[in-house]
């Protein structure tokens, strides 16, 4: 502790927000000044969200001190520009433990502290769930009053939630205040003194208490009711812009609208926090911060340093960006993204889209060089669909990229736009399985289990790089429906994987060794792991079937028949749910051909999983290969009991 108190002497003494609002403001710089000192020198050896965090130190700090925390509530979006929040909230000393297993997760999470307050790891629920609690304490006549408080970032705001979030809060009581939090897109800056004077006026007690009483004059005299005060609101809200020169896209909303502001100045937040925090109704302020304040590297490239990964705190030199003689096996990522690319030069008609995440599923790589034939379309996964089977239905071949976890929002686009239709849209589903330090909120464990209910879909998962590459060309001649390729985060095992392409296939899969003992049926490429339990086994002295399915649906009959009449017990493994997925599906297809045969389903429990190494978390799940090889073992030892 006594280096920590050297280290940042202001932030050492913080153990919740009381703390914080018993300084003085002329101390509140210093207390971002430590804060940010802290994200540099704990992210720099333990990686997280870095540069969204450094931008919101401010807003954090104002936050806190305004607010009555935790009675008035502070819903994140997304959570990487909480990192601050934390500190604030009796979790600095603990904050070198954050991603790690059994440690402090990456992202708000309501089972770790009172403070935060609602899940915030999928982009735009913050304001349908704020707006949910500031309706609740209305129904429950919360006295004192309760604020709440969603704050949004300019990218997840674009979102449909949010928008279905910000109708449903001009049409219910409330008092929600909504923070945008703009570090990247364009609404019209400020222009000319006359724009200052008026965000500030309307930022006023007077004023607003002025206005209030208008309005309840007028409504007693029943010369207004609810109709007429959206009317004069947006009339307000339109005199405003014309007198200010200055537009935004909330003119339309019946919403109050102030700012923009500079967040990443702290005297100007609190005094406007303050002005507009006890106001009645829902109401939008809007700041302008810049991402990666305060870390030179950061500020000019705040998306490289969204994530950095490890970095030299001093001289900023990213641990990625160092070169190093070791060929390594690439990104499954970016092994779809060149093989996108090269698809694409040999077929004028393929076409990619990606929701917000362009760099993170490598589609940039397409993009650098066919910019009008790549479609980023922002934090809109069910848009991204739709659109995706619009672009389908009039001959075009699409290739739809979207993490696991995100693509949960987009199920009913899937059914509805794509699957009834029977459009060729690939989905590239990256992200699939268990993804690591990110969590609980960001595991892809679903995918499997939540498409394999919808007619018509052809799923399937590569065991390696190579096979990526033929699934993709396969998908790429495919006409019959939907076609799902799903493959995890980070890297692969296979340094040469850049061979000739080759159409697969569909519902075959592969026999990788023949054995009399036990079979393992594994799909994806956890198929890694099943080979060296098999390995590990045969040292045991069994002999191991073991299969590699490639598809789940349709599944492999011809294989499946082959594995039934050996009669012996059948384990099968997955990185997804145990629930659905691969080892439901053989279990339903043995008894749906009258074959009575055990089978052990290894996969993620029926529990959420937290955060951790994959390795980590592949041993609680019981899918590692040492667990595999204890779970084949014990699958014959059974077998030869029964004898």
């Amino acid at each position: 502790m006594d280096e920590t108190t050297n280290k940042y002497p202001l932030l050492s003494k913080i153990d919740s927000p009381d703390d914080l609002r018993k300084l003085t403001p002329t101390q509140l710089p210093e207390v971002c000044s430590d804060i940010r000192q802290m994200l540099i020198n704990s992210l720099s050896s333990n990686p997280g969200h870095f540069a969204s965090s450094m931008g919101t130190v401010e807003l954090t700090v104002a936050l806190h001190y305004v607010f009555n925390t935790p009675y008035d509530r502070i819903v994140w979006d997304v959570g990487h520009q909480a990192y601050g929040h934390k500190l604030l909230t009796g979790r600095r000393d603990r904050f070198d433990t954050n991603r790690k297993l059994n440690g402090l997760s990456g992202f708000p999470n309501p089972d770790e502290s009172e403070y935060d307050t609602f899940t915030a790891g999928h982009a735009s629920n913050s304001i349908s769930a704020a707006l949910g609690m500031a309706i609740a304490s209305e129904l429950n006549h919360d006295e004192p009053r309760r604020n709440v408080v969603a704050v949004i970032g300019d990218s997840a705001i674009a979102g449909g939630l949010a928008f279905e979030g910000l109708n449903n809060a001009t049409n219910v009581r409330n008092n929600l205040l909504i923070i945008l939090n703009d570090n990247d897109m364009s609404i019209d800056s400020p222009v000319g003194g006359l724009n200052s004077y008026l965000a500030h006026l309307t930022t006023s007690p007077g004023y607003n208490n002025l206005r209030d009483l208008i309005y309840r004059g007028l409504r007693k005299a029943h010369m207004i009711g609810d109709k007429q005060k959206g009317a004069i609101l947006r009339f307000n809200n339109s005199l405003k812009a014309l007198l200010s020169r200055h537009q935004n896209i909330f003119e339309g909303l019946n919403i109050r609208y102030f700012g923009p502001f500079d967040g990443n100045d702290l005297p100007t937040l609190i005094q406007v926090l303050n002005d507009i925090k006890d106001m009645r109704g829902p109401r939008i302020l809007h700041l302008k911060t810049k991402k990666g304040k305060g870390f030179a590297p950061a500020e000019s490239n705040p998306a490289l340093w969204h994530a950095p990964g490890k970095f030299d705190a001093e001289t900023g030199v990213r641990q990625a960006d160092v070169a190093t003689d070791t060929v390594k096996s690439p990104k499954y990522q970016d092994v779809f993204g060149d093989t996108l690319l090269e698809l694409a030069r040999q077929n004028p008609d393929i076409v990619g889209i990606t929701a917000a995440m362009a760099s993170g599923t490598s589609m940039n790589i397409m993009q650098a060089e066919m910019p009008d034939r790549v479609f980023d379309v922002g934090i809109s996964e069910g848009h991204a669909v739709t659109f995706a089977g619009g672009l389908a239905k009039e001959g075009k071949r699409p290739f739809c990229a979207i993490y696991s976890s995100f693509l949960q929002r987009a199920y009913d686009n899937i059914i509805h736009d794509t699957a009834i239709l029977r459009l060729p849209v690939t989905f590239c589903i990256d992200r699939a399985g268990l993804v690591g330090q990110d969590g609980v909120t960001h595991h892809g464990l679903y995918d499997m289990a939540y498409m394999r209910t919808i007619p018509g879909v052809t799923i399937s998962s590569p065991s390696d790089e190579q096979m990526l590459r033929n699934l993709m060309f396969t998908a790429s001649k495919w006409n019959d429906g939907p076609f799902v390729i799903r493959y995890p985060r980070g890297d692969g095992h296979n340094v040469n994987w850049k061979s000739e392409l080759k159409q697969l296939p569909v519902g075959r899969g592969r026999k990788i060794a023949d054995g009399n003992d036990v079979a393992l049926l594994s799909i994806g490429p956890i198929a890694y792991e099943c080979s060296i339990a098999a390995g590990q086994a045969e040292k045991r002295g069994m002999s191991v079937a073991q299969y590699d399915m490639i598809f789940l649906k349709p599944l492999d009959d011809e294989l499946l028949h082959e594995v039934a009449k050996k009669d012996v017990p059948i384990v099968t493994v997955e990185d997804g749910t145990s629930n659905g997925g691969l080892g439901t599906a053989v279990t339903e297809w043995m008894n749906d051909h009258g074959y009575a045969r055990r089978v052990i389903r290894l996969g993620v429990p029926d529990r959420f999983v937290a955060h951790g190494t994959v390795d980590e978390l592949y041993k609680i799940c019981g899918i590692d290969a040492d667990s595999i090889t204890s779970t084949l073992v014990d699958a014959v030892k059974t077998k030869n009991q029964q004898k």
